[in-house]
């Protein structure tokens, strides 16, 4: 059973498959058949979380009386300053759901990874609130298809993520402090991958300040064959007034100066009109976050996913986002914002070297 047909939806649920279902927590740290729920209430480790490198914090207390099987190790702990393995499990599959919650105080200290078949460099890397459309550390529902997030913080992913040889995803803890209660969960399928099916990428990047009269990049050097997917930003203005009147530019297959696809303003890409007026949240775009009176300092979230109108490349792409605002006498004014964004696509590999991260300071939500 292919990768398409193992991926189930309202319109062939009904169909039997050949797939094997899996899942992740911290319950049963590979997925194995038959190893959920067996932490002891015990200071001995089990086996299996000794191997995968996570922390052991002793069994949950609150299971003393009960013991084996009643939710003894629910959750785990990402030590400060430490990379914690959350899967590592053999191919060929495809993940089709990942569900995490955390204190947001920690969304932007959080880095999460992910490597497929081995590779060196990550596919995935971004903090774990931009990465659910929650950029400035504070919670806020997402009702989108491939992102949905719902009271209070339970944070969803439904892209499919097929891989073939392996894969790895981890997350960095940045604080200065031991992050506890990270809750998680890997719901996966071993199955066969079709030559076509490509590998998901996520990348973050940040601009703050924007350097005046220049587009903002979120994404950029991104070489071989795919499709874009969504976009979400996490926007500062800095100036009095609207702050969206900028086009979304996609420079496809050779395009250099001139975009192939370019819009007509900021809140019209991400599904508004007018200036917003009000925020939303639909399967496939929205403005969950932010305040439309125009107020320097004002914070917005805004996403947009390609699921019905993938943006397809051939050889290569790069995405901008112009940063356009209002000065004196109906001019146009070129804004200095700090924008911050996440880029979702598929392609083949091998994938070109993402931008250096930054360290905690160049991510700081202050």
């Amino acid at each position: 059973m292919s990768f398409n047909g193992a991926c189930m939806n309202l319109g062939n649920i009904m169909k039997v498959s050949n797939a094997v279902t899996r899942s992740i927590t911290a319950e049963n740290v590979y997925g194995e058949k038959g190893r959920g729920g067996r932490a002891e209430v015990s200071d001995t480790p089990q086996p299996e979380v000794v191997k995968i490198g996570q922390r052991w914090d002793g069994p949950n207390s609150c299971a003393r009386d009960l013991g084996l099987k009643w939710k003894v190790r629910p959750c785990i702990t990402v030590p400060a300053g430490t990379t914690t393995t959350l899967m590592d499990v053999d191919g060929p599959g495809v993940i089709q759901h990942v569900w995490i919650t955390v204190a947001d105080r920690f969304y932007r200290d959080l880095i999460l990874r992910i490597h497929w078949d081995e590779e060196e460099s990550p596919s995935v890397e971004v903090p774990v609130g931009d990465f659910f459309c929650n950029g400035w550390k504070t919670r806020v529902n997402i009702l989108a298809l491939p992102i949905n997030v719902n009271s209070s913080g339970g944070f969803n992913c439904y892209f499919p993520m097929p891989f073939r040889k392996h894969v790895k995803m981890t997350v960095e803890n940045r604080a200065p402090e031991d992050v506890g209660g990270f809750f998680y969960a890997i719901n996966y399928t071993l199955t066969e991958i079709e030559p076509e099916d490509a590998y998901f990428h996520a990348q973050f990047r940040r601009t703050n300040p924007l350097t005046y009269g220049e587009d903002y990049v979120i994404l950029d050097d991104v070489k071989g064959k795919g499709q874009y997917v969504g976009t979400y930003m996490a926007w500062q203005q800095n100036n009095l007034g609207w702050w969206g009147e900028g086009e979304i530019k996609a420079f496809l297959d050779g395009d250099t100066e001139f975009p192939t696809i370019c819009g007509t303003g900021t809140e019209d890409y991400f599904g508004g009109a007018w200036g917003f007026g009000s925020n939303f949240t639909a399967p496939y775009l929205g403005y969950p976050f932010g305040s439309c009176d125009g107020k320097p300092g004002n914070r917005h979230g805004l996403y947009r996913f390609h699921i019905m109108d993938p943006l397809r490349f051939e050889a290569d792409l790069k995405v901008t986002m112009q940063a356009i605002g209002w000065r004196s006498e109906g001019r146009y004014l070129p804004l200095q914002d700090d924008i911050s964004s996440i880029a979702y696509w598929y392609q083949t590999e091998p994938h070109g070297a993402f931008p250096q991260l930054g360290d905690r300071d160049a991510l700081e939500v202050i």
